[in-house]
């Protein structure tokens, strides 16, 4: 059965095209950020593990696992331009990570096909976010975990302001992040009390979210 969102998403830009390929270059300059994400997540997991990354967007984090080695690595996005640019990162790194075209909430996978999942600084952008945990549910083996990792809607807008020139983009990308923050993602992201609500209506059997300076780590175990 589908789950009726109660939590409705939020239409934005579309990230295709010129969009996309902005994004692309912008994130490019914290593959630092990436890589650390995906050592962090080849310690703590299991070699020989599949991995799905949701809205892996130009694909870095799940490239960076890719060259760490032992795992099959898909990624789902539903963005033409960003599968096509990923895999090209990929084909350019060497790597093999499976990207394909598919909405989180009707993934193309069978039940029970993943150890672990990633959904990194997508999920507020999702138009149907609880149908997206059941997802996120069901594509997971038994024991397996998703995390999430998104903003916080109630993040200070003086920490967003400093994380955004740790990021140094340079002045007009700098400005123009700061500006997409504030008028754009805040108002898309969700509280802690949100996500508590949204994965409460789930069968995951253990829950955890933490909260950073300016974003939310959710951890759900199947």
């Amino acid at each position: 059965m589908t789950p009726t969102d109660t939590h409705k998403g939020h239409k934005g830009m579309s990230m295709e095209g010129a969009v996309a390929r902005w994004y692309a270059s912008t994130t490019l300059k914290s593959l630092q950020h990436f890589r650390a994400l995906a050592r962090r997540v080849a310690d703590e997991l299991p070699r020989g593990s599949r991995v799905l990354e949701v809205a892996p967007g130009p694909g870095y984090f799940a490239i960076e696992l890719a060259k760490i080695g032992g795992y099959s690595i898909t990624g789902l996005d539903l963005s033409k331009t960003f599968v096509e640019i990923a895999m090209r990162n990929a084909a350019q790194a060497g790597v093999a990570v499976d990207f394909q075209r598919g909405d989180a909430s009707q993934m193309p996978f069978d039940d029970q096909s993943f150890d672990f999942l990633l959904c990194r600084a997508a999920f507020k952008n999702f138009a149907r976010p609880v149908a997206a945990l059941y997802e996120m549910y069901r594509v997971l083996k038994p024991g397996g975990r998703a995390l999430i990792i998104d903003l916080r809607k109630n993040a200070p807008r003086a920490s967003i302001d400093e994380a955004v020139e740790e990021m140094h983009l340079g002045p007009v990308n700098t400005f123009v992040n700061k500006l997409i923050f504030r008028h754009f993602l805040l108002k898309r992201a969700y509280t802690k009390e949100a996500f508590e609500q949204m994965t409460a209506r789930t069968n995951f059997r253990s829950i955890e979210i933490l909260e950073d300076r300016i974003g939310l780590e959710v951890s759900l175990q199947k």
